[in-house]
């Protein structure tokens, strides 16, 4: 892949909106539920922030892909849960607030964590050919202006106008869709020629990150005893991370501006929704049970 105005310009604008939308779904409160669901969202963050990356990890050792996709493929296994998380529990019948929970901690957790794993796995995977890396200082700056700032504004705007931002607030949604759909599509039609190349090359290790941290985090979510949904939450939050942000890092001028990292997020977001609204699909038939230790 090569760097573009698609990536370079427009990359930028569909992240910010994405992430104003989901900042029109925020409020305090979701912030706070660490205190009224305490297992259910530590358990979360624990999967999708150590977990994920860890499984990441593992999958590079086995599948052994060129050192720029095992930079990508960590990428896109540091970053958050996006908005489309949140959209997916709704439909898989999930807990949607403990979604925007995890969302939401873990996007202000990662702004701090993601030049981290990035120039660790840069540095194992690159070794003396790594010659850029993430400025720790400036990239907590940047994720932080491009996706802290919409979200604290859709936040605001919440607060202030909550029946504007309600009627919004789905549409934006849905909009965000659509920009990670059209990011996508424009990279794959960019590169059409390489596109049966890209996907011999992560589509088995993406499905592979998908499938197992998801299984994961489910048998965890069960093992700790939490309700269905609370479980369905964890799962998707697990396997379905903000593609568009790793797109960002990977091929945007002001991070690594290397856009053959941004292949795996490009083809993981083709192939989540389909593991992702196979397992919706499974999860809306399961019977609600209930959290015996905190009897909800």
């Amino acid at each position: 892949m090569e760097s573009s105005s698609l990536t370079n310009i427009f990359l930028p604008l569909a992240l910010f909106i994405i992430m104003l939308g989901m900042g029109l779904g925020l409020t305090v409160a979701d912030f706070k539920r660490i205190l009224v669901e305490p297992k259910a969202v530590i358990l979360g963050l624990i999967a999708q922030l150590v977990l994920l990356p860890f499984v990441g990890f593992v999958l590079i050792s086995f599948f052994s892909p060129e050192p720029q996709i095992a930079v990508g493929i960590m990428i896109l296994a540091a970053c958050p849960g996006g908005p489309t998380s949140n959209l997916i529990s709704y439909l898989a019948k999930g807990n949607v607030a403990l979604s925007i929970t995890l969302t939401a901690i873990s996007s202000l957790i990662t702004v701090f964590t993601i030049p981290l794993v990035v120039n660790l796995a840069m540095q194992t995977f690159l070794g003396a050919d790594a010659a850029l890396r993430l400025p720790l200082l400036e990239t907590i700056g940047q994720i932080a202006v491009i996706t802290l700032i919409p979200v604290s504004l859709g936040m605001v705007l919440h607060n202030k106008a909550p029946r504007f931002a309600a009627r919004v607030e789905t549409w934006v949604k849905w909009l965000s869709l659509f920009f990670l759909g059209l990011i996508i599509a424009g990279l794959l039609v960019k590169e059409r020629a390489n596109v049966v190349d890209f996907f011999a090359q992560v589509g088995g290790i993406t499905f592979a990150l998908m499938a197992i941290s998801m299984s994961l985090g489910y048998g965890i979510a069960k093992l700790a005893e939490l309700d269905n949904p609370s479980a369905t939450s964890i799962t998707i939050e697990v396997g379905v991370q903000n593609g568009t942000l790793a797109i960002a890092i990977a091929s945007g001028a002001t991070f690594l501006n290397n856009p053959t990292m941004a292949i795996p997020a490009a083809i993981y977001a083709l192939l989540m929704f389909v593991v992702s609204g196979v397992f919706a699909w499974w999860a809306q038939k399961q019977p609600v049970t209930f959290d015996v230790a905190n009897n909800n």
